[in-house]
This record gives C-alpha cells, structure tokens and sequence, in this order.
C-alpha cells in the first residue's frame, strides 16, 4: 500500500516503516489551450504516488502547486512565485523532513523553472546537513524520453511544453482532464548546444511548444514506465547501499 502522506494518521505512521520520502514541485501556469493549469504539480505527484506503490518505506509529501514560472506569464492562467520564494520554499521543505528524522529525500520536479530552485536549495542544506543524501530528478520529460523506443516521437523528438512527450504523459495520467481537440503548437527554431533564455510568448502563440496533437495515451504510459522505472531501480540500488554513494560507498 502507498504511503500517502495527507491520507496518513499520526497512529499510521508511528506503526509504519517509512525511511524516505519524496514529494513534487510543479507550477500552475498554461499548458496550451489542451492541457490543465496544474500539469506539473499533477504529473509530479500521480508519479510519486505510483512509486510508493512500488518500493518499500517511502513516503509522498503534499506537492508544491506553484513554482517559477515568470517566464510564461504572458499567457493567463499564471500564478508564479518569485526565484527567491520557490527556493526558500523549497529549502523550507527539506529542512523539515530532516527534523523529522528521515535523511533520505527525492525530489520530483515537474517544471523546467524550478530545475535552479532545486539546485540552489538542496546545495544549501546538504551543506547545512552533509549526513542527508537529497536526490533530484529534474526533468523526467528528457530522462524518460532517452528510454522510450527509437521511433516512439513524431515531432521535435517528443519535447516541449505541452508538447507531444508532456501531453501524452497528461493522457496517460489524467485523460479525462485534457482538451486534445484544442492541441495545437509551434515547433521553436533555437540553437542546439547554446541556451537562449526566453519568454515563451517568443516562442509560440498557443501556449505549447512542440506538437501536441500527435500525442497518445500509448506514447504517455511509455514514458509514465520509464520514469517510474529508472525510480525504482534507483531506490532499490540506494536502499542496498544504505544510501551511501561516493567514497562513502
């Protein structure tokens, strides 16, 4: 059974073995005209829950429902907290699990904004407590999409946001939310090893990148197994070593 922290009592978890936890950071920003407001914080979350039913002792926090997402705010609906907030936020988090005793954390993040956040505030407090190991996986839409087979995107290489990889992630994980008669987006020119930094209004119209409208169902539970493969295998090999890693392995 899924240790789902919200759902969990006090009486429940003193008799439980949780050891480690993991929690998502997502955004609530637009996703297209296809995809909900809360993509990320859902996709991050409905990901942990499903690991937790997988491997023994963890346990999945409340996700973050906002996150950096400054630059998107040129379409509505965007809700964005500032670089400072998330990071402090963040940082907060981890602080107190770690007074709660656990020091075996994975972060789940949803939101290319948030991949700095997350660096700056697990540097922080890993510095802060150098006993803790503080995993993140920053951008599963590029992991899991390295996994799936050779072949399985039709545009772009699956990528964008709400494009074909992250919309057939959505149908895979919540179908009954998604508008795919609205799917629309444009494929962005930008250089391939140096990294512009842009306002997404720069590079589409739609609100999505990529291209939505061939994603599937098929193509999101690819992916879906992916991601919770390479969780799984990564948990199973920590737990092994008592999650010692480096020279301390």
């Amino acid at each position: 059974m899924a240790l789902i922290g919200t759902k969990m009592t006090g009486n429940q978890y003193r008799n439980s073995k949780v050891d480690k936890v993991i929690f998502g950071v997502g955004a609530f920003e637009n996703h297209g005209y296809h995809m909900p407001f809360g993509t990320d914080a859902l996709i991050s979350n409905i990901l942990s829950e499903k690991l937790a039913e997988r491997v023994e002792g963890l346990m999945v926090l409340p996700p973050i429902n906002y996150g950096l997402s400054e630059h998107y705010n040129k379409f509505p609906f965007t809700v964005s907290l500032t670089p400072e907030t998330i990071t402090n936020v963040i940082k907060d988090i981890l602080n107190e699990i770690v007074r709660n005793g656990i020091t075996k954390i994975i972060i789940m993040n949803g939101h290319d904004g948030n991949i700095a956040p997350i660096e700056l505030a697990a540097r922080a407090v890993k510095v802060q407590h150098p006993h803790v190991t503080i995993a993140s996986l920053n951008d599963w839409w590029v992991a899991a999409g390295k996994m799936v087979p050779e072949g399985t995107f039709e545009v772009w290489n699956g990528l964008g946001h709400a494009g074909e990889g992250e919309t057939s992630m959505g149908l895979a994980l919540f179908e009954d939310w998604m508008e795919m008669e609205h799917a629309k987006g444009v494929v962005p020119e930008l250089p391939e090893f140096v990294e512009i930094k842009w306002r997404f209004e720069e590079l589409t119209d739609t609100g999505a990148s990529g291209d939505p409208s061939v994603a599937t169902k098929e193509k999101g539970k690819l992916l879906e197994e992916a991601v919770l493969n390479v969780l799984e295998n990564f948990i199973r090999e920590m737990d092994k070593k008592d999650w010692k890693y480096g020279l301390n392995n």
